[in-house]
């Protein structure tokens, strides 16, 4: 895994280390995690298995919308 140096404020670094503590987890588990929610936030996948839902999702939304909106024309047009 590939590592990086980040400049934090020592308060920063504290509170996450006591809530490391308080949930029973590491520094890192506790940096992954938040790490992925602002990822998450900003729309950006996670990982490759993360990126290729999110491209599938896409895909159907666009095909189901489609559909929706014929449907509803031709019973008009039936009706």
């Amino acid at each position: 895994m590939p590592g990086k140096i980040i400049k934090m404020e020592d308060s920063r670094v504290r509170a996450l280390e006591s809530l490391a503590r308080d949930q029973m987890k590491t520094f890192q588990e506790v940096a992954d995690e938040a790490f992925a929610a602002l990822l998450k936030k900003h729309g950006v996948p996670i990982d490759l298995k993360d990126a290729l839902r999110r491209s599938v999702r896409g895909t159907g939304k666009s095909q189901s919308r489609a559909v929706r909106k014929k449907k509803p024309a031709s019973k008009r047009k039936a009706a």
